[in-house]
């Protein structure tokens, strides 16, 4: 029992250190994973906070050319006006101030014509006005961007300045278009390398995504379910967009995250099937070793039993020559018997016995009474027979070895008085016997651990009579015995049950 009891304790020992580089590598993995995750949240909150800031700029460029426009305005009605007051000045009057204004322009496309649209006069455009004598057509489509201004030059007659964005403002134009179009281009590309997407106020309607299949969002119903999902999995970033307003910035944590925080227990989970295998691998050749060990064992008890044996038998004959003492004779060859029996039990372990039809009621009956000779006067025995006739194929020299046993273990388990029953009942497809005795009973911790070979109660023996009788039991005869139920200081039922018709 020490020697098993220390086997214990080493699994036990293995098994806490295995725990504990488990829940070690755990503890690092999740230490690892928090870390990425934060240095991914401060890299998406940089990426937010440099859009909002570029944002800001977008939107204070916006007001800028808003500005330039209106003051781009007002300098043409001064050249327009300058003009009215260079054609009608008197012959006197100092013109400089107003050609000074007109050539002032060289930068505003302009063209000056008369209430029917013929150019009188242009100035910073690249056509001639030689070749070209009405404003019409696309040409007067592109100047008709902004209100044309209308000036009285001569004699009262309404002449139409016409104007468009300066050289120099739609260069800048373009630009902030470049600007504007690349910014949420910007967002797809620039998203800190996790799955992003940017909503409006709504958190309904996606502006942006990033790192992230199409399909994934292709319809309402599935956008509102991915930024749900990143939603449960992130906080939101809030940021300002130009002609959006207030919008928001969801994600969820990276592919190599995801991987890294799923993979110890993939890799456990791995280690864990092979380590299962392995064990069953060794198992069984563990198992295969024990049965060239026991059949081994046995049959080398068999060889060295047989040998007195063969002397005993021959001094019985002898006996029975001389006629002394019949009752003595009768019973030394019951012992005899009995050692024969013993020899015949070991040899057959480790190959395949010999079953035959045997009334199970006779054969446990017989060897009942041939206990009650050799046990303590003290305890009873009662054996009680639902059926006199339970017919199977059965081992009779390797099945009795388990009554035996069976009913030894629970005689030694009684103190003093006390009773064995012993019930042979049966059903549709299993006879079952059930011996109880009023003895010291099992913990239940220990039901299974009592088959174990090597594991022993008593201060002498080597633990193998329930490892044997299991063997014999379930290999052999292909049935099953258990403890049914054990109290402590009241006494433990076994149970047997026999598949019929094998």
């Amino acid at each position: 029992m020490n020697i098993y009891r220390k086997k214990q304790l080493w699994k036990w020992l293995l098994f806490a250190l295995a725990t504990l580089i488990v829940a070690a590598s755990l503890w690092y993995t999740n230490q690892l994973v928090r870390k990425i995750a934060h240095d991914e949240r401060e890299k998406v909150k940089l990426w937010a906070e440099a859009i909002q800031r570029r944002a800001a700029l977008v939107k204070y460029t916006e007001v800028l050319f808003e500005r330039l426009k209106s003051e781009e305005r007002k300098r043409v009605q001064l050249w327009a006006e300058a003009t009215k007051r260079l054609i009608n000045a008197g012959i006197e009057e100092d013109l400089t101030f107003y050609s000074d204004i007109i050539s002032g322009n060289t930068n505003i496309p302009v063209v000056l014509t008369d209430d029917k649209g013929q150019i009188i006069s242009a100035k910073n455009v690249d056509f001639s006005t030689d070749s070209l004598k009405m404003l019409e057509g696309k040409l007067k489509e592109e100047f008709s961007f902004f209100e044309p201004i209308v000036v009285n030059i001569f004699q009262n007659r309404k002449s139409y300045l016409y104007y468009k964005e300066s050289l120099l403002f739609n260069e800048l134009r373009n630009i902030l278009d470049d600007i504007i179009s690349s910014f949420i281009a910007e967002v797809v590309n620039n998203s800190a390398s996790v799955p992003v997407i940017i909503t409006d106020y709504s958190r309904k309607n996606i502006i942006a995504f990033g790192n992230m299949d199409s399909t994934l969002i292709n319809s309402r119903d599935k956008a509102e379910k991915v930024i749900a999902e990143m939603k449960s999995g992130n906080s939101f970033i809030e940021i300002e967009l130009v002609n959006y307003g207030k919008c928001f910035v969801y994600y969820k944590d990276s592919y190599l995250l995801t991987q890294l925080r799923y993979y110890p227990y993939l890799q456990f989970l791995a280690i864990g099937f092979f380590l299962l295998i392995a064990y069953l691998l060794f198992s069984t050749a563990r198992n295969a070793e024990q049965n060239q060990v026991w059949a081994g064992m046995a049959k080398e008890t068999a060889h060295q039993i047989g040998t007195p044996l063969s002397s005993l038998m021959a001094w019985v004959e002898l006996l029975k020559i001389s006629e002394d003492d019949k009752t003595t004779l009768q019973e030394i060859k019951k012992d005899i018997n009995r050692l024969n029996d013993i020899t015949t039990r070991f040899s057959k372990i480790g190959s395949k016995p010999d079953k035959a039809d045997a009334n199970l009621c006779n054969v446990i009956e017989d060897y009942v009474d041939y206990m009650k000779r050799r046990t303590s006067k003290k305890i009873r025995y009662t054996t009680t027979m639902h059926t006199d006739n339970i017919v199977i194929r059965i081992n009779v020299t390797l099945f009795e070895w388990v009554i035996e046993n069976l009913l030894k273990n629970a005689a030694e388990a009684i103190s003093g008085e006390g009773e064995i029953f012993i019930d042979i009942s049966e059903t549709d497809r299993h006879a079952i016997i059930d011996i109880t005795d009023t003895g010291k009973g099992i913990p239940k911790s220990k039901f299974k651990t009592i088959f174990n070979p090597g594991y022993t109660s008593k201060k002498r023996g080597w633990g193998l009579g329930l490892s044997l009788s299991e063997r014999i039991i379930e290999k052999y005869h292909e049935g099953k015995i258990y403890v049914k139920q054990s109290t402590l200081n009241k006494g433990t039922t076994f149970r047997i049950m026999l598949p019929k018709n094998k």
